[in-house]
């Protein structure tokens, strides 16, 4: 089971593990545009190849992309629900050529639809973007903190989505412990917990963990991450999170502050030993 944090990809993809090195980082999550917006820098095969050279210089064994912050698979605008299925495709076919594991994504806002229209709409969405698509990089969805009417705050919903699109072998799950325990799932409660994911998705289907501690309190719908053990998680939940983790081979990424993460990572590599 692999550690790492998120990086910044500032002057080149290819600075991201050196970087994730300095951290401690045995995996590292990048994305490989800006997240705010604007053309995605090329991936020529120069820069393929001082990518893949600095991985194995620095020893990072696991890439994951996180898809822009823009995209909206749930959005009642036909143009933005299509440019999401295009950009996200596209983040698939990157991550296939740096040799990254997965694209992990959020799913977007209903903003005007009800619920189960807008859950009909990401379905119908992700069918689209993964059609025809052959790359080696596997797509996951993230769960939402539950703000508004984002979609994903509940495992539940993510499994009918699961369900309807259908293809188990190119979508999986990444399980983000703040976004989740802002969604009413408390980890200090550590058994009961797991029980109730597994029964609304299957643990099977969970691929990644985005390992944040919350600054907010359980059900707050709220998203605040907060260093690991020093936040209303607490470290004891985060030495059974990180045992389910190795159990089962789950990577985890920590998105915390880069001020104390690697700390962070260290105390992750702590529980594991």
């Amino acid at each position: 089971m692999l550690i790492g944090c998120h990086v910044s990809i500032a002057g080149g993809v290819f600075n991201a593990p050196k970087q994730a090195s300095s951290f401690g980082c045995e995996a590292m999550q990048i994305f490989t545009r800006s997240p705010q917006g604007g053309k995605a820098p090329e991936l020529t095969s120069e820069v393929l190849e001082k990518f893949k050279n600095a991985l194995s210089e620095f020893n990072i064994k696991e890439t994951v992309v996180h898809t822009p912050f823009y995209i909206n698979y749930a959005s009642a605008d036909n143009r933005i629900r299509h440019s999401t299925v295009a950009i996200v495709r596209d983040e698939l076919e990157r991550a296939s050529l740096l040799g990254a594991k997965y694209v992990m994504t959020h799913l977007g806002s209903a903003g005007e639809l009800s619920e189960s229209q807008a859950s009909e709409k990401v379905a119908e969405m992700l069918k689209k973007t993964l059609a025809g698509y052959t790359g080696s990089a596997q797509l996951l969805l993230e769960n939402a903190a539950g703000s508004g009417k984002i979609i994903g705050a509940t495992f539940s919903q993510l499994a009918e989505i699961l369900k309807a699109v259908n293809h188990t072998k190119l979508v999986g799950i990444c399980i983000d412990t703040q976004h989740s325990f802002a969604s009413g799932y408390d980890w200090r409660d550590f058994q009961n917990t797991l029980k109730k994911i597994d029964v609304e998705i299957g643990l099977e289907n969970i691929k990644l963990i985005h390992c944040n501690d919350s600054k907010t309190e359980l059900a707050s719908r709220k998203d605040r991450h907060e260093h690991i053990g020093k936040g209303l998680i607490g470290e004891a939940a985060f030495k059974n999170i990180v045992t389910f983790a190795q159990e089962k081979n789950i990577p985890m990424i920590l998105e915390t502050e880069h001020d104390f993460v690697k700390e962070d990572v260290e105390l992750l590599k702590s529980f594991r030993k």
